[in-house]
């Protein structure tokens, strides 16, 4: 039997790789089933591997494209691409942006077709093989799907002592992780219903770039800073009119849009921002996921699986610390 100790989108991709490897599991959560008190109910949820590459390391593109087969086979995927646009201020960062990254075709007249609702843009980059999904409903159906697979989920603190643990708590294990840290990030779910948009859609922005995802009937996640700081108390105000007005950019009728939630949580990171396994004490510790959540998570339970049940080491793995 393994126990997995967290239920956020780790611990549960963790669970559901180990099943489905024919593993007997167990999943325990002071928290109990997945909720806002876990940064992965915040998410944007977007499988954006080639435009993640843009300020990441080489293994958030490898590793990335293999999310979207992964996450198909356990929830609703809706595969649109993303698209990046750029003010005409900013046309010079979207050519760097186009430089940095692949897998996108530059698009102008096309922008009206893909999205008729942003307006102000003359060009942008068409990233078609992108997806995005909705984290709460993938968490959800991670949920459903492992109880439905005979998986018994215990509210409450994991029992000192336990055998074949994995620990997927994120920053809660900082005790065990000293070279964790925290991330903050801010969001926002607003109500629009005077613009659609299909896909999410990314603005480039001089003190924050923007990404809008659709959620269905009007509503759409707004996010997400990146500050490096460790308070998850409150957004603050510069980040709350930095958001919308860059939503008021893309589109102005997004200045009557409805605040629905306002969402603000750590993201748990190591210096380099990839994600680490480690083999600690007899516990394996899977961490660090940083932004990169719903996109690295099918590889991070892959290589916990591979670590736990047949002692193969990924490339996420650190050297064995018992």
């Amino acid at each position: 039997m393994y126990s997995v100790i967290g239920a956020g989108v780790a611990g549960l991709a963790v669970a559901s790789e180990l099943v489905s490897r024919g593993a007997a599991v167990q999943i325990f959560d002071p928290a109990g089933p997945p909720g806002p008190h876990g940064c992965s109910w915040w998410a944007g949820g977007m499988l954006a591997p080639w435009c993640e590459y843009e300020n990441a390391e080489e293994p958030v593109l490898r590793l990335g494209r293999e999310a979207i087969g992964w996450w198909q086979d356990r929830t609703t995927v809706a595969r649109r691409g993303t698209l990046v646009v750029a003010g005409r201020r900013d046309l010079p960062d979207l050519r760097r942006f186009a430089r940095r990254t692949e897998g996108f075709r530059e698009v102008d007249a096309e922008l009206a077709n893909l999205e008729p609702d942003l307006h102000g843009f003359s060009k942008g980059l068409y990233f078609e093989n992108e997806a995005h999904l909705s984290p709460r409903k993938a968490l959800a159906d991670l949920h459903a799907g492992l109880q439905a697979r005979g998986v018994a989920f215990h509210a409450g603190e994991a029992p000192e002592g336990l055998q074949n643990a994995i620990d997927c708590r994120g920053l809660s294990a900082r005790g065990a992780l000293p070279d964790l840290r925290g991330v903050k990030g801010e969001m926002l779910v607003i109500r629009c219903p005077d613009v659609t948009l299909s896909r999410p859609v990314r603005l480039l922005h001089p003190r924050i770039p923007l990404y809008i995802v659709p959620r269905g009937n009007g509503v759409y996640m707004l996010g997400a800073t990146m500050i490096e700081s460790e308070d998850r108390r409150r957004i603050t105000a510069r980040s709350m009119l930095e958001l919308l007005s860059a939503a008021y950019a893309l589109n102005p009728a997004f200045g009557e849009a409805e605040v629905l939630e306002i969402g603000v949580d750590l993201r748990p990171a190591f210096p380099d921002n990839l994600p680490r396994i480690r083999r600690i004490g007899g516990r394996i510790y899977a961490n660090g996921l940083y932004r990169h959540g719903y996109l690295l998570a099918p590889a991070l339970a892959k290589g916990v699986a591979d670590l736990a049940l047949n002692n193969i080491h990924s490339e996420m793995v650190d050297e064995d610390r018992d």
